[in-house]
């Protein structure tokens, strides 16, 4: 079965990211009040890209064409999931985006049958009483990398 993403692998991916973000439970948790970050670019780097502000028209409007597209293509359940979604990107910390940001490049990397797996253990957490699933992410952060697998070896999706 293939699933469609109506609106681009970024906004369509973001709560299985999440899921993905167990063993970073910040993720889940309401956002304090976000500070830019203070580190300085390396001397080397190419220049940073401008501020939004400092684009030209023509710059601007490159950025914003692809999602134009995607939300004008989308039904009204797309949209509204999409501007949720972007809602609750702005209210998170840097942290929780990079966290976001590291599942969603885990996710795009993996097989459909690795995605089919994360999708079943995605809805057995859900389905988990807190105390469990709070019990379970504690666990999985103890879990060293062979352990994590072995566990999701023990646990293969329902056929």
């Amino acid at each position: 079965m293939t699933r469609r993403q109506p609106f681009g692998r970024p906004f369509a991916t973001f709560w299985l990211a999440l899921a993905f973000a167990m063993s970073a439970p910040s993720a889940f948790a309401l956002p304090q009040q976000a500070t830019a970050p203070t580190t300085a670019a390396p001397t080397n780097a190419a220049p940073a890209p401008p501020a939004w502000d400092q684009l030209t028209p023509a710059d601007r409007e490159a950025l914003i064409v692809p999602l134009r597209e995607r939300w004008n293509d989308a039904d009204a359940d797309h949209r509204q999931r999409m501007l949720d979604h972007a809602r609750q990107w702005k209210t998170m910390t840097p942290e929780q985006r990079k966290a976001a940001h590291k599942g969603m490049h885990r996710w795009s990397n993996m097989t459909p049958e690795q995605r089919d797996h994360a999708r079943e253990l995605y809805e057995r957490m859900r389905s988990m009483p807190p105390d469990e699933r709070r019990a379970l992410r504690e666990k999985w952060r103890a879990m060293t990398p062979e352990q994590k697998k072995a566990w999701l070896d023990e646990h293969p999706p329902k056929p």
